[in-house]
């Protein structure tokens, strides 16, 4: 599971009981134990995933001049509207390549345009090794193993039908008033910005009944799709994170839960493997992203983040310069083609790594911590700088804790960068459908410079808490425009 779900996935109950790390983990695994019903073998037996890297894009029939053939007239108008040329980068796989590959006989499972990859499975290691003598493959690696068993699948959870509160929430008043107050959110609100127009994605391992829940009903959803391997069988049956994740932008309860965008439309995108941790949910998030693009997106939010893996893998500090590793050089090509990506910082300031998780090390994105209440920095919330010297954290919210719907459809307070993320998310769609004439290089540059901290950002509080009300007013006021 990736390192931005640590600490969060807990009721508000236990989370404010002082506990060992080790015994939050036992409890937590004794948990994951009881609700799977124990494990079974991993489906259709041994088997590897590679990563091939092509050298070139020779043969494909696609072109520049032509993206109508490989984007969508959204994405299209995205790029004509901050002026972006469509590039080598975006054009589609040689499809010569491919059946090469495929010939060998491995299964394509996803692809990467931006990098020029794929990623293949095959039961035989050394027929994937063999791919390194085709002349147009640079690279192949191995990026997953099939574990021996899997956590059996649990069914759908029961959802109530009305909000129920947890503890301290108090439902006689909007459970999110305070997160979005924090942020100028309700200035920005009632002067009628609230996402409409604007397409969000979000990237996650699950969404568990938010097709269901009453009180998501409202949610425009564009549509879903599953990147992972093996797929799951509906991805509003895998775990809540998502839906956690998706309340705090899209829920739209007067008096009871406002999300940061309410009017925006959402594609929900499942990439997170909840069962293993590989690098192969690198090239599963980077597959994400490319369709996000794809399908017109203008906002990403991905609570994710990676720097371990099974096996004894893991990445070093020297490599957190947004371009050393798979996911990150991807995130840091987001801004370029017109995207927003708004990335969790992880949770990992209590623990051994402590520092920013791959992508939150990623270039002109805005990398999200959490903070209290108070705007005081959580304890958990991961720090900077990036390996090549730039403020990480860029800015912080609420999430110490947040407001949530769950799984169940009831409100609840969690923890973590992941629910401080999207609040951000939802705000930056907003913020930017009051100026749509603005690329995504400034509007994450206003973002920055109506933070708190912005005179003299650190490592830990990033530009502070941003006010969207005083970056709207900025950017009307630089353009001759007063601001009611």
């Amino acid at each position: 599971m990736s390192n931005a779900y640590l600490c969060i996935m807990i009721p508000e109950w236990f989370a404010w009981r002082r506990l060992s790390v080790a015994a939050l983990m036992a409890l937590m695994a004794i948990v994951a134990w009881g609700r799977s019903g124990g494990r079974v073998k991993f489906p259709g037996g041994k088997c590897y995933m590679f990563r091939v890297v092509f050298t070139d894009k020779h043969g494909t029939p696609f072109s520049p001049e032509h993206p109508e053939q490989f984007l969508s007239q959204r994405a299209i108008e995205r790029r004509n509207r901050q002026h972006l040329a469509v590039d080598s980068t975006d054009l589609p796989h040689s499809p010569q390549y491919v059946s090469e590959v495929e010939a060998v006989g491995v299964e394509v499972i996803c692809r990467s345009k931006w990098n020029n990859s794929l990623l293949v499975k095959g039961k035989r290691m050394d027929v994937l090794r063999s791919l390194t003598k085709l002349p147009f493959v640079k690279q192949a690696q191995c990026v997953w193993t099939s574990p021996d068993s899997l956590e059996r699948r649990h069914d759908r959870e029961r959802y109530i039908t009305a909000f129920r509160a947890w503890d301290e929430v108090k439902t006689q008043e909007n459970a999110t008033k305070q997160q979005l107050e924090m942020l100028g959110a309700d200035r920005v609100h009632q002067h009628g910005y609230r996402g409409r127009g604007m397409m969000i994605a979000v990237l996650d391992g699950g969404f568990m009944n938010a097709d269901v829940i009453p009180s998501l009903q409202k949610v425009r959803v564009a549509g879903s799709v599953d990147f992972v391997f093996p797929r799951a069988e509906s991805i509003f049956k895998e775990i809540d994170h998502g839906t956690k994740v998706l309340s705090t932008m899209a829920a739209d309860e007067p008096e009871l839960f406002t999300g940061s965008a309410p009017e925006a439309t959402y594609w929900l995108l499942r990439c997170e493997d909840t069962q293993t941790e590989t690098m192969a949910e690198e090239d599963y998030w980077a597959a994400a992203v490319e369709f996000a693009d794809s399908a017109g997106v203008d906002v990403i939010n991905s609570s994710l983040g990676y720097h371990d893996f099974d096996h004894n893998i893991f990445y070093k500090y020297a490599q957190l310069d947004g371009q050393s590793v798979m996911i990150s050089r991807t995130a840091s090509m987001l801004a370029p083609k017109g995207i927003i990506l708004v990335n969790s910082a992880g949770n990992d300031g209590m623990g051994t790594w402590k520092k920013i998780s791959f992508p939150a090390d990623a270039k002109d994105i805005l990398t999200v911590g959490a903070v209290s209440a108070d705007k005081r920095n959580a304890a958990f919330s991961a720090v900077g700088p990036s390996a090549d010297g730039r403020v990480k954290p860029d800015i912080m919210a609420m999430g110490s804790p947040a407001s949530v719907i769950t799984g169940r459809g009831s409100i609840s307070r969690d923890i973590g960068t992941s629910f401080s993320a999207p609040i951000v998310a939802g705000m930056v769609a907003c913020l930017w459908q009051s100026l749509p004439e603005k690329t995504s290089f400034e509007i994450m540059e206003l973002v920055r410079r109506s933070g708190d901290n912005a005179a003299c950002p650190d490592n830990i509080y990033g530009y502070g808490v941003p006010d969207f009300w005083v970056a709207f007013k900025n950017a009307r006021k630089e353009n001759g425009v007063k601001a009611e």
